[in-house]
Formats: C-alpha cells, structure tokens, sequence
C-alpha cells in the first residue's frame, strides 16, 4: 500500500444494494475515503471532503466513501445528514470487511488518492493537506 503501487480492486454495495467496484473509477483522480458513520473524526472532516468534492468534480475529481459501518440506518443517515452526494458503498461487515485487510487500514479516518490509472498518489490527506494537494494536482 505504498505512494506508486497499483490500489487493490475490490467491490461493494450502495446503498440501494448496488455493486460498486473501484475499477468503476479508472480514468479519474480519486479519493478512496474509508470512513464510518460512527468515527467522529471521520464524521469532522466530512464538510472538508464536500467542499473539495464539489471545487474539482468538474476537473477530473471523485470520492468513492466506503464505509466500515454494520448498521445500513445510521450509515444512510450519515451520508445525508453530511451531504455526501459522491458515491458510497459499504458491505456492513464492519471491521470484519475484506476491505480492511486488502487495505491493511488499522484506524479511521483512512484515505488514499489514485490517479486516473489507479495507482496510489497520496495517503492520508485531511483537511488543508488534502485541498493543497489536489489543488497541484488538478490545475
């Protein structure tokens, strides 16, 4: 999972119990934001994600928000009451998602950036840090 490695396909589900895969993204910059309705830090740098998701959607940008969350009402809650208008996926499996080891995440808030051909560019962008970088990277 270093800055230049190909970023691990995997697939899950919207919230309609959709398939979602990450290959569905190829061709963009993409924030892969592992999140979970219950993390209040994940929870605080929502607005954040919203404010830059909505700047650069138009110049190549999206945010794909997977969520470690194992209950579909306060995950679906989450997504509306913070206005994450992007796509979100989870398999309500918790911390007990496949995703969690493919990904080796120990913690969240958990992020990477890929770039159009789904290599790691960037981990743990918040905040300032996050803007800074896609506003180099999306000129």
């Amino acid at each position: 999972m270093a800055i230049g490695q190909p970023a691990p396909g995997f697939e899950s589900f919207t919230p309609n119990n959709k398939p979602v895969s990450l290959a569905d993204f190829k061709g963009k910059y993409v924030l892969v934001d592992f999140w979970a309705s219950w993390c209040v830090p994940c929870r605080q740098e929502n607005p954040n994600i919203v404010k830059l998701y909505n700047a650069y959607k138009g110049k190549g940008f999206d945010v794909f928000g997977v969520s470690l969350d194992d209950n579909p009402g306060p995950w679906m809650r989450a997504i509306a009451d913070d206005g994450l208008s992007w796509t979100n996926a989870s398999d309500l499996k918790a911390w007990g998602s496949p995703v969690v080891g493919l990904y080796r995440i120990t913690g969240i808030p958990a992020s990477y950036v890929l770039n159009p051909e789904g290599l790691i560019i960037a981990k743990n962008l918040r905040g300032k840090e996050l803007e800074d970088f896609l506003k180099e990277t999306l000129r």
